[in-house]
């Protein structure tokens, strides 16, 4: 995979040696009669022009390429003087700027100063380049007639973010409505299940909730490179493309001190199991709070989430995207294997896998680096597949290349390709020697989602990765991707077809399902064959839990008739080793003499799960008392225990769980209440999870209107 270039140091910052001066707090100079008296940083108005005062109103919070204001006030008449500035850059102060009092060529930080006898009024503009860092302001007082230096005051603080309102910021976003959902939305919808029965989600990203901005510079100075070399890591915090590497990279926990660890089947010991997490805030806290333990357990949607909070706090557009069938090709060879016995037994060979879903994040950004047309959307993945510059971490990778089939360009292009174009490969084993028996070219990459920018609505951005199947843009593609390099695929002209159908299509947790497969014999002579059905157990990513039920039986088809085998589930047979979403897998096997090859069909279903109604106060004002009414109805046949509510939003309440006291009998409601103070105003999300011992990953929400006065 390919490595990360030398980037430039933009030439305005300069290393911090010994010879440059770090004043600490005030320090006067020479005693003189105009003295600095208090710097304002002007607070509340800076962050207001600059969209950060949901972040915090008593900080000074900028984004870079726009100006903002300071006042200095002073002891006495300051018309004989001017004002200095030097900005100290990152948590060590590793770097110096010194700024300039001219206007600059667009590459350099300057100011310029007004009088109001015991008062400057500094206006100070910062690059579009500027790095994304902690900073300290020191503002020095100069005699002009001896160029004497009166006084210094260097205790002002400020953080410097990305700013995709900047025309020259290379996050720069221009329609107001992407910006809105994809940096200042805190509530998202996350997508699972299967391409064919997709479930929501809704997420806390609570990107401007206490303490998370803080907390994203704490995991950038965690980052291998930060350890390794401060110095230079900071020179690149400029650039966003080496700014998200880092950050997927630290969002997984392998190889580094990063955020999460990755978990994906029970036990979930010593540790939050990942359907329960509904937001990005506590996973964050938890993790800066523990000193910068690993937070215990993630899964794809939940690294992606506390990436795309990370991303967005610190200024990058950034949105959660969802692969229905997603292809981890394990070998490059931008194909999957899947190898089974007549048994329909998997057999050891290959380590690709197909998931029902996979999550990652799209950032928005120009490539600076890459040749033109592959500006935009970015894919980054922070879950732990497959090393990238010697860490766990992907991208980010254009998603313009993805469509095109351009495998040269940086970061992981061939991985993501194969994410939504894989080939699946099915083979038989018999008598030691593999059988090609079937080539799926058209199922990996369904149904590719995002969050709508208008409301809550799932937007299909398949296209945006690929041509439509079977088109002839599409084989171009493919041959670009050195598709053409396979084995071809092998044509059947079989009389006997083979087909899988799940009734009901929408499955309720707690009922039976009925998986039906038929054997189709077109031909004009009495079909003998072999069918073998195996249903199974698993998670969203192929990890088996259990086998289900197995029979093979032998069947005779009339000519020109169809034979249905019908294969019901009841929830005693499921409840074992399905407790949330995890999924029902149903593989049938057709052998008969005359056959060239044995046929197999496949087909998955994961249970709809029941609702936590939410109902909130119709009007709540800030800092004062609202009240949420909590109700869920056990949909099964055996009492549930342990019941446990977590409540969460942001700018409502940090996670809060409420116990149910009581078993929750067949057919029975739980009813709790909760109050809580709301501490920023504007349409806000509650989020809700319910965990028992025998259902899990039952959410609710509900939207409320925080108002700031009661009229």
């Amino acid at each position: 995979m390919a490595t990360v270039p030398p980037t430039r140091i933009p030439h305005y910052y300069k290393q911090i040696n010994d010879e440059v001066h770090k004043p600490e707090g005030r320090e006067k100079i020479q005693k003189e009669t105009v003295n600095i008296v208090n710097v304002d940083p002007r607070c509340r108005e800076n962050n207001l022009a600059h969209r950060t005062k949901e972040i915090d109103r008593t900080r000074l919070i900028v984004r870079r390429g726009q100006c903002f204001s300071i006042s200095v006030q002073c002891s006495g008449d300051v018309r004989g003087c001017k004002a200095a500035l030097e900005i100290y850059v990152g948590k060590r102060e590793e770097m110096v700027v010194s700024v300039k009092r001219e206007r600059g060529t667009g590459e350099d930080w300057w100011f310029t100063q007004r009088y109001m006898y015991d008062e400057l009024l500094l206006t100070v503009y910062s690059p579009a380049d500027a790095i994304i860092s902690p900073c300290r302001l020191s503002v020095s007082l100069v005699c002009l007639s001896t160029g004497r230096i009166l006084d210094t005051n260097g205790v002002t603080k400020f953080h410097v973010l990305y700013n995709p309102w900047c025309k020259g910021d290379v996050v720069y976003l221009p329609d107001e409505n992407l910006i809105q959902e994809y940096v200042m939305n805190e509530d998202g919808t996350l997508y699972r299940g299967n391409w064919n029965s997709i479930s929501t989600l809704r997420w806390n990203f609570g990107q401007f909730e206490d303490k998370i901005m803080d907390i994203c510079f704490e995991i950038l100075d965690n980052s291998r490179e930060a350890v390794r070399d401060p110095k230079n890591d900071l020179n690149q915090r400029f650039d966003p493309v080496y700014l998200s590497r880092i950050i997927t990279a630290m969002v997984n926990c392998n190889r580094d001190k990063g955020v999460l660890r990755g978990r994906w089947e029970e036990p979930y010991d010593h540790g939050v199991a990942p359907y329960r997490w509904t937001g990005s805030v506590s996973i964050l806290q938890k993790w800066s709070n523990s000193g910068c333990r690993p937070v215990q357990y993630g899964q794809c949607w939940v690294f992606a989430a506390v990436a795309c909070t990370v991303l967005r706090c610190l200024g990058i557009p950034t949105r959660h995207v969802t692969n229905f069938e997603s292809a981890h090709d394990t070998d490059g060879n931008l194909s999957l294997d899947y190898l089974v016995n007549e048994k329909l037994e998997s057999v050891k060979g290959s380590s690709d896998s197909s998931w029902n879903y996979h999550c990652w994040i799209e950032s928005w950004m120009k490539r600076k680096d890459l040749p033109q047309g592959n500006d935009g959307w970015q894919v980054l993945d922070p879950t732990p597949q497959e090393l990238s510059d010697g860490d766990y971490r992907c991208g980010p990778c254009p998603v313009k290349a993805i469509k095109e089939g351009n495998m040269g360009v940086k970061y992981d292009a061939p991985f993501i390709f194969a994410e939504v174009n894989a080939d699946i490969i099915y083979w038989i084993m018999k008598n030691g020697k593999r059988q090609k028996i079937k080539v799926d070219k058209t199922n990996t990459g369904q149904k590719i989602s995002t969050k709508s920018v208008f409301g809550n609505r799932r937007e299909d951005i398949t296209l945006e990765y690929k041509y439509p199947e079977g088109s002839t843009k599409e084989r171009e593609v493919y041959k670009m991707a050195e598709r053409s390099l396979r084995e071809p695929s092998p044509e059947r002209s079989d009389s006997v077809k083979l087909s899988l159908s799940v009734k009901p299509e929408q499955f309720v947790f707690g009922s039976e399902v009925k998986m039906i497969v038929e054997v189709d014999n077109k031909g004009q002579r009495k079909a003998d064959v072999c069918l073998t059905i195996l249903a199974t157990a698993e998670t969203y990513n192929n990890i088996l839990l259990g086998q289900l039920q197995k029979e093979t039986k032998q069947i005779s088809v009339p000519a020109n008739k169809v034979h249905k085998e019908v294969v019901t589930i009841g929830y005693d047979d499921y409840v074992k080793y399905i407790s949330g979403r995890q999924t029902m897998k149903l593989t049938a096997l057709l052998q008969a003499e005359g056959l060239e090859r044995p046929i197999m069909a496949m087909g998955s279903i994961s249970p709809t799960m029941p609702k936590v109604f939410v109902k909130v106060s119709r009007r709540a004002y800030l800092r004062q008392q609202s009240i949420c009414t909590l109700s869920f109805t056990n949909p099964l046949k055996v009492p549930l225990k342990d019941g446990v509510f977590t409540v969460e939003g942001a700018g409502l309440l940090a996670p809060t769980e409420v116990k149910v006291n009581t078993d929750i009998g067949p057919g029975q409601k739980a009813f709790v209440k909760l109050a809580f103070n709301p501490v920023r105003t504007g349409i806000r999300k509650l989020l809700v999870d319910f965990f028992s011992d025998g259902l899990q990953d039952v959410k609710g929400s509900a939207t409320m209107v925080v108002r700031k006065f009661r009229y």
